[in-house]
Protein backbone atom coordinates (compact mmCIF):
# COMPACT_ATOMS: atom_id res chain seq x y z
CA UNK A 1 0.00 0.00 0.00
CA UNK A 2 1.32 3.29 -0.62
CA UNK A 3 0.41 6.34 1.54
CA UNK A 4 0.29 9.83 1.71
CA UNK A 5 0.49 12.46 4.38
CA UNK A 6 -3.05 13.46 4.74
CA UNK A 7 -4.92 10.71 2.82
CA UNK A 8 -8.63 11.78 1.76
CA UNK A 9 -9.85 8.42 1.20
CA UNK A 10 -9.01 4.75 -0.07
CA UNK A 11 -8.49 4.00 -3.77
CA UNK A 12 -8.52 0.61 -3.62
CA UNK A 13 -6.99 -0.48 -7.38
CA UNK A 14 -7.46 -4.04 -8.22
CA UNK A 15 -4.71 -4.72 -11.23
CA UNK A 16 -2.18 -7.47 -12.65
CA UNK A 17 1.17 -6.52 -13.53
CA UNK A 18 0.62 -8.05 -17.28
CA UNK A 19 -2.71 -5.76 -17.96
CA UNK A 20 -1.96 -3.27 -20.67
CA UNK A 21 -5.15 -1.35 -19.75
CA UNK A 22 -3.81 -1.19 -15.64
CA UNK A 23 -0.89 0.39 -17.62
CA UNK A 24 -2.95 2.58 -19.23
CA UNK A 25 -4.46 3.58 -15.93
CA UNK A 26 -1.04 4.22 -14.05
CA UNK A 27 -1.54 8.22 -14.41
CA UNK A 28 -4.54 7.72 -12.61
CA UNK A 29 -3.21 6.20 -9.58
CA UNK A 30 0.00 8.58 -9.69
CA UNK A 31 -2.74 11.41 -9.74
CA UNK A 32 -4.84 10.35 -6.99
CA UNK A 33 -1.84 9.13 -5.07
CA UNK A 34 -0.25 12.73 -5.24
CA UNK A 35 -4.17 14.15 -4.47
CA UNK A 36 -3.40 12.86 -1.27
CA UNK A 37 -5.20 9.43 -1.45
CA UNK A 38 -4.50 6.20 0.36
CA UNK A 39 -3.85 3.94 -3.06
CA UNK A 40 -4.46 -0.02 -1.92
CA UNK A 41 -3.27 -2.31 -4.59
CA UNK A 42 -4.84 -5.68 -5.10
CA UNK A 43 -3.70 -8.07 -7.81
CA UNK A 44 -5.68 -10.27 -9.02
CA UNK A 45 -3.68 -13.10 -10.55
CA UNK A 46 -4.61 -12.34 -14.43
CA UNK A 47 -1.92 -15.11 -16.37
CA UNK A 48 -1.30 -17.52 -13.27
CA UNK A 49 -1.42 -21.02 -13.74
CA UNK A 50 -3.52 -22.84 -16.20
CA UNK A 51 -3.92 -19.36 -17.35
CA UNK A 52 -0.02 -18.70 -18.47
CA UNK A 53 0.62 -17.71 -22.10
CA UNK A 54 3.51 -18.40 -24.12
CA UNK A 55 4.02 -15.71 -26.21
CA UNK A 56 3.27 -16.60 -29.94
CA UNK A 57 1.86 -14.79 -33.20
CA UNK A 58 -1.22 -14.95 -31.94
CA UNK A 59 -0.89 -13.07 -28.78
CA UNK A 60 1.21 -10.89 -30.30
CA UNK A 61 -1.85 -10.28 -32.86
CA UNK A 62 -3.95 -10.04 -29.61
CA UNK A 63 -2.62 -7.36 -27.85
CA UNK A 64 -0.74 -5.02 -30.30
CA UNK A 65 -4.61 -3.49 -31.08
CA UNK A 66 -5.20 -2.70 -27.32
CA UNK A 67 -1.86 -1.35 -26.91
CA UNK A 68 -2.07 0.84 -29.93
CA UNK A 69 -5.15 2.11 -28.25
CA UNK A 70 -3.90 2.55 -25.13
CA UNK A 71 -0.78 4.97 -26.35
CA UNK A 72 -3.30 7.03 -28.68
CA UNK A 73 -5.45 7.54 -25.58
CA UNK A 74 -3.46 8.16 -22.65
CA UNK A 75 0.33 8.80 -24.13
CA UNK A 76 1.83 5.44 -22.31
CA UNK A 77 5.02 4.74 -23.91
CA UNK A 78 5.39 1.08 -25.73
CA UNK A 79 8.76 0.84 -26.77
CA UNK A 80 10.34 -0.68 -29.82
CA UNK A 81 11.67 -3.45 -27.68
CA UNK A 82 8.51 -4.66 -26.95
CA UNK A 83 6.78 -4.89 -29.80
CA UNK A 84 9.53 -6.11 -31.90
CA UNK A 85 11.54 -7.83 -28.97
CA UNK A 86 9.72 -8.92 -26.14
CA UNK A 87 6.66 -9.47 -28.02
CA UNK A 88 8.49 -11.77 -30.87
CA UNK A 89 10.26 -13.58 -28.29
CA UNK A 90 8.16 -16.69 -28.36
CA UNK A 91 10.36 -18.38 -25.33
CA UNK A 92 8.93 -16.33 -22.96
CA UNK A 93 5.59 -17.41 -20.91
CA UNK A 94 3.77 -14.80 -19.27
CA UNK A 95 3.02 -14.99 -15.85
CA UNK A 96 1.89 -12.67 -13.43
CA UNK A 97 3.10 -14.64 -10.18
CA UNK A 98 6.40 -13.40 -9.98
CA UNK A 99 5.56 -10.10 -10.56
CA UNK A 100 2.60 -10.13 -7.88
CA UNK A 101 5.04 -11.76 -5.29
CA UNK A 102 7.59 -9.18 -6.19
CA UNK A 103 5.36 -6.65 -4.99
CA UNK A 104 4.52 -8.17 -1.96
CA UNK A 105 7.99 -8.56 -1.07
CA UNK A 106 8.29 -4.26 -1.89
CA UNK A 107 5.46 -3.86 0.24
CA UNK A 108 6.65 -6.12 3.01
CA UNK A 109 9.93 -4.22 3.14
CA UNK A 110 8.77 -0.51 3.03
CA UNK A 111 8.97 -0.12 -0.23
CA UNK A 112 6.33 1.66 -2.60
CA UNK A 113 4.23 -0.63 -4.00
CA UNK A 114 2.96 1.87 -6.64
CA UNK A 115 6.35 3.09 -7.41
CA UNK A 116 7.42 -0.23 -8.30
CA UNK A 117 4.57 -1.69 -9.97
CA UNK A 118 5.00 1.78 -12.10
CA UNK A 119 8.87 0.77 -12.70
CA UNK A 120 7.75 -3.26 -13.94
CA UNK A 121 5.17 -1.79 -16.28
CA UNK A 122 7.68 0.54 -18.25
CA UNK A 123 10.09 -2.49 -18.04
CA UNK A 124 8.13 -3.96 -19.69
CA UNK A 125 5.79 -2.35 -22.19
CA UNK A 126 8.63 0.16 -22.42
CA UNK A 127 12.08 -1.37 -22.82
CA UNK A 128 10.69 -4.94 -23.19
CA UNK A 129 11.60 -6.41 -20.13
CA UNK A 130 9.55 -9.37 -18.93
CA UNK A 131 7.47 -8.71 -15.87
CA UNK A 132 7.61 -12.64 -15.62
CA UNK A 133 11.65 -12.59 -14.86
CA UNK A 134 12.48 -12.84 -11.54
CA UNK A 135 15.94 -11.31 -12.61
CA UNK A 136 14.75 -8.21 -13.56
CA UNK A 137 12.09 -8.07 -11.08
CA UNK A 138 15.27 -8.00 -8.76
CA UNK A 139 17.12 -5.52 -10.21
CA UNK A 140 13.74 -2.77 -10.49
CA UNK A 141 13.53 -3.49 -6.84
CA UNK A 142 17.40 -2.56 -6.68
CA UNK A 143 16.48 0.57 -8.46
CA UNK A 144 13.69 1.80 -6.15
CA UNK A 145 15.81 1.60 -3.36
CA UNK A 146 15.37 -1.97 -1.50
CA UNK A 147 18.50 -4.10 -0.42
CA UNK A 148 18.77 -6.87 -2.90
CA UNK A 149 19.60 -9.74 -0.40
CA UNK A 150 16.80 -8.58 1.38
CA UNK A 151 13.91 -8.76 -1.54
CA UNK A 152 15.64 -12.36 -2.30
CA UNK A 153 14.40 -13.84 1.03
CA UNK A 154 11.77 -12.27 1.38
CA UNK A 155 10.64 -13.32 -2.83
CA UNK A 156 11.67 -16.37 -1.50
CA UNK A 157 9.35 -16.98 1.24
CA UNK A 158 6.57 -15.15 0.37
CA UNK A 159 4.65 -18.00 -1.90
CA UNK A 160 1.64 -18.25 1.17
CA UNK A 161 1.52 -14.68 1.18
CA UNK A 162 1.07 -14.54 -2.66
CA UNK A 163 -1.93 -17.06 -2.38
CA UNK A 164 -3.79 -15.00 0.67
CA UNK A 165 -3.56 -12.10 -1.43
CA UNK A 166 -4.89 -13.48 -4.13
CA UNK A 167 -7.99 -14.76 -2.38
CA UNK A 168 -8.31 -11.48 -0.97
CA UNK A 169 -8.31 -9.92 -4.13
CA UNK A 170 -10.83 -12.26 -5.95
CA UNK A 171 -13.10 -11.79 -3.14
CA UNK A 172 -13.07 -7.90 -3.17
CA UNK A 173 -13.87 -8.66 -6.95
CA UNK A 174 -16.58 -10.19 -6.04
CA UNK A 175 -17.85 -8.04 -3.39
CA UNK A 176 -17.84 -5.60 -5.78
CA UNK A 177 -19.14 -7.68 -8.75
CA UNK A 178 -16.22 -6.04 -10.56
CA UNK A 179 -15.38 -7.46 -14.15
CA UNK A 180 -11.79 -7.49 -14.93
CA UNK A 181 -8.71 -5.40 -14.35
CA UNK A 182 -8.15 -2.86 -13.77
CA UNK A 183 -11.18 -2.39 -11.60
CA UNK A 184 -11.56 0.46 -9.18
CA UNK A 185 -13.30 1.29 -5.89
CA UNK A 186 -13.74 4.06 -3.06
CA UNK A 187 -13.57 3.82 0.51
CA UNK A 188 -14.83 7.15 1.68
CA UNK A 189 -14.06 8.70 5.30
CA UNK A 190 -17.23 7.24 6.10
CA UNK A 191 -16.25 3.43 5.42
CA UNK A 192 -18.78 3.59 2.27
CA UNK A 193 -17.28 1.46 -0.45
CA UNK A 194 -18.06 1.09 -4.03
CA UNK A 195 -17.06 0.81 -7.74
CA UNK A 196 -16.10 3.48 -9.66
CA UNK A 197 -16.49 4.50 -13.69
CA UNK A 198 -12.54 5.04 -14.16
CA UNK A 199 -12.34 4.01 -17.79
CA UNK A 200 -13.81 7.52 -18.98
CA UNK A 201 -11.47 8.81 -17.74
CA UNK A 202 -7.83 7.44 -19.22
CA UNK A 203 -5.77 10.23 -20.66
CA UNK A 204 -7.39 12.55 -18.48
CA UNK A 205 -6.03 12.73 -15.13
CA UNK A 206 -7.26 16.43 -13.94
CA UNK A 207 -10.72 15.79 -15.00
CA UNK A 208 -10.30 12.30 -12.84
CA UNK A 209 -9.38 14.02 -9.67
CA UNK A 210 -12.17 16.35 -10.18
CA UNK A 211 -14.52 13.21 -10.05
CA UNK A 212 -13.13 11.71 -7.19
CA UNK A 213 -13.17 14.80 -5.30
CA UNK A 214 -16.75 14.93 -5.74
CA UNK A 215 -17.56 11.11 -4.60
CA UNK A 216 -15.56 12.09 -1.11
CA UNK A 217 -17.96 15.01 -1.42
Amino acid sequence: MNTTANPKAVLHAIIDPLCGWCYAAAPLFDAAAAAGFTIALHAGSMLTGPRRKQIDNQWRDYVMPHDQRIAALTGQAFGENYYEGLLRDTSIVLDSAPSIRAMLAVAALGGNELAYLHAVQLAHYRDGKSASDEQNLHLLAEKIGIDGAAFTKEFAQNEDAFYQHILASRALMNQLGAQGFPSVALTTSEGNLHLLNHSRFYGHPSKWLEYLNEQVS
